[in-house]
């Protein structure tokens, strides 16, 4: 359970708050707006109203006892920047700051973020490859050249083993994992014998997957 200051309670903010709940992390949220902190009460340990740009307010938090702080701001960049400026002077040890432009995420990172979110881009990537694609039903991006997805058995394979296929040595690709009736099992052996509604979930790089895929 890690210790988290979320700042910014719109439609992000309030549904990592959400999800943050769910993993059982403690979580303080702030924002100026009296109802969204209302509204959010219900998925945080705490919430305060306050204002982030305010260098006194940001003091009293005590912002370097916090193992994450999450600048979830996306209706102002102005003060997504001097909050994100603010927690790092304040001894904020890793501070997540969202970013709703290219250039914004250049100047978070510059004023002290330690990371950058870029929602809308990310969400648009990961559209534009899982329906772009026959088959992909899910994708995670781990570098710019490799991935995971997960996608339909090749009817050719049907009925073959993985040693039968010689997946790696014919694809390049790595099965991580068998999906079959919302039973998942990880690291199948070379004895597994592919069916018909089953879905895998492979790794390799960009290249080797695009190139399966249409085969």
């Amino acid at each position: 359970m890690k210790s988290i200051l979320l700042i910014g309670l719109g439609r992000f903010g309030r549904h990592m708050a959400m999800k943050l709940q769910e993993l059982h992390h403690e979580v303080l949220a702030i924002d100026k707006d009296e109802q969204r902190v209302n509204d959010a009460l219900p998925f945080v340990t705490n919430a305060q109203i306050g204002d982030s740009t305010n260098e006194q307010f940001i003091a009293s938090l005590g912002v370097r006892n916090f193992d994450l702080c999450v600048v979830a701001i996306g209706d102002n960049f102005q003060s997504s920047l001097e909050t994100t400026a603010l927690l790092k002077e304040h001894g904020a040890p890793f501070v997540l700051s969202r970013a709703a432009r290219e250039v914004h995420a250049k100047f978070l990172l510059r004023n002290g973020a330690d990371d950058v979110i870029y929602p809308e881009k990310q969400t648009a990537e990961w559209a534009a490859v899982r329906y772009s694609r026959s088959h992909v039903f899910d994708y995670v991006e781990l570098t710019p050249d490799y991935s995971i997805y997960e996608t339909a058995v090749p009817e050719s394979w049907v009925g073959k083993t993985i040693v039968d296929l010689q997946v790696r040595q014919r694809y390049r690709i790595n099965i991580l994992a068998v999906n079959h009736d919302d039973q998942l099992e990880p690291l199948p052996g070379p004895a597994h014998c592919f069916q018909q509604d089953e879905t895998i979930f492979i790794l390799g790089s960009n290249r080797d997957v695009e190139k399966f895929l249409r085969e």
